[in-house]
């Protein structure tokens, strides 16, 4: 797979809290020159993002819900996909709700990923982080299979903003237990090609990173996440 090709499943990322508009403005300008399959902003940039993007529809702008710890209820989960929604999003990555998922209270977990998924319906994918790093094998398993049971579109590892990021054993593992049809994004600590290629070949479906031009020149990221 090329350079190019990747490009087309990265989620172009830039989720620090200092992110000025001038930077937001700059990444999306990005994503159109190197076509990337969306760019990934914090709430407040939604709007931003899809002005600059409204003319290039094959990039969406994509957003984060409940992030970065996962721990606001399903009802502002479900408010914050509908804004989020109603200022240009076309995608959603939610955070689950990782203590309910170590305590065993799946029909919370289900429940939270269910209020994001019925928000999006019909008019965004939705994604859902599971924290990897967090979890033991068992829950990860767990918490994959109720975000199929859930409807959502894809898993995805991490935040990039916990204690570690993306695995190949962890994509394997997540691949696995949800099946061909549902998307697996790998995101935090993908800074190159090489590093892109590995996830792919584990099962991964979209790259979530914030060295994405570098990826796509061929280069190394310095970027943390």
């Amino acid at each position: 797979m090329s350079e190019n090709t990747i490009s087309r499943i990265i989620d172009h990322t830039l989720l620090k809290a200092d992110a000025r508009k001038e930077d937001i403005i700059k990444l999306a300008e990005e994503a159109k020159t190197y076509k990337f399959a969306s760019v990934c902003v914090n709430p407040a940039w939604v709007a931003v993002a899809h002005e600059v993007l409204k003319d290039t529809p094959e990039v969406k702008v994509c957003t984060v819900i409940g992030f970065p710890l996962g721990a606001s209820t399903p009802e502002t989960k479900a408010f914050e996909t509908t804004n989020a929604i109603a200022n240009g999003a076309g995608e959603v990555d939610m955070v689950i709700n990782i203590g309910a998922l170590k305590d065993g209270d799946d029909e919370l977990v289900r429940r939270d990923i269910a209020a994001v998924v019925e928000a999006a319906r019909g008019k965004a994918l939705t994604k859902v982080i599971i924290e990897t790093c967090l979890l033991s094998e068992e829950e990860k398993v767990r918490a994959c299979k109720l975000a199929v049971e859930a409807g959502a579109d894809f898993v995805k590892t991490s935040t990039g903003f916990s204690t570690g990021g993306a695995t190949k054993e962890d994509i394997a593992l997540m691949r696995a237990t949800v099946g061909p049809d549902i998307g697996v994004k790998a995101s935090g600590g993908v800074r190159s090609s090489e590093d892109a290629l590995i996830m792919i070949g584990a099962g991964a479906t979209r790259i979530g990173t914030s060295g994405g031009v570098a990826i796509a020149k061929g280069e190394q990221s310095q970027s943390s996440y």
